[in-house]
């Protein structure tokens, strides 16, 4: 029962405590407030930066996903204009004749369509005899002496190269004239 008496004292002083200090909890109460709202619109800045770099992830994870299927598609519409030519070369290779008069121009005929091929879709090849020599679409293999031609002047092309527009695909393998 003392227990109950000492602290029913001990509230009464503090009610009396608070009813002589009303300014002080006041201020308290001001400041208080103030920092409650600082803090609730530093929660609200921190959700939406949370939520922004969410968003952000998922648009990066979406335009991968997005740039894969571009990709995948071109792949497959280019792979779907190739496969009429290797039809052809497995037709020819099947031939028992590789020296006739017909498997010859079927070979030519599948040559043409591979470079009407390269033609529709912009390939063009980077390197031909007595053009001047380029680092960054041609690679020198071979050096020669030749008085005809110029310095750095391509004198054989070795081995083709391509390009789509200023994209090299492959590099020419080529002698150059020194």
């Amino acid at each position: 029962m003392e227990e109950n008496k000492t602290k029913a004292a001990e509230e009464i002083k503090e009610e009396a405590v608070e009813t002589e200090k009303p300014e002080k909890t006041k201020k308290k109460s001001k400041k208080d407030t103030e920092l409650e709202k600082l803090k609730t619109e530093l929660e609200s800045k921190n959700d939406l930066l949370l939520r922004t770099a969410a968003e952000f992830d998922n648009f990066k994870k979406r335009t991968e996903r997005e740039r894969a299927s571009i990709a995948e598609y071109a792949k497959a519409s280019v792979i779907k204009e190739l496969l009429p030519i290797l039809d052809n070369i497995d037709r020819a290779a099947t031939l028992e004749d590789k020296t006739s008069a017909d498997y010859i121009k079927g070979i030519e005929l599948i040559v043409k369509q591979f470079e009407g091929l390269a033609q529709v879709l912009g390939i063009s090849e980077v390197a031909n005899v007595g053009d001047e020599f380029d680092p960054n679409a041609h690679e020198a293999v071979m050096h020669i002496e030749d008085e005809n031609l110029g310095e750095n002047v391509i004198a054989q092309v070795l081995q083709k190269g391509y390009k789509i527009g200023d994209t090299v695909i492959r590099p020419a393998m080529v002698s150059v004239a020194n």
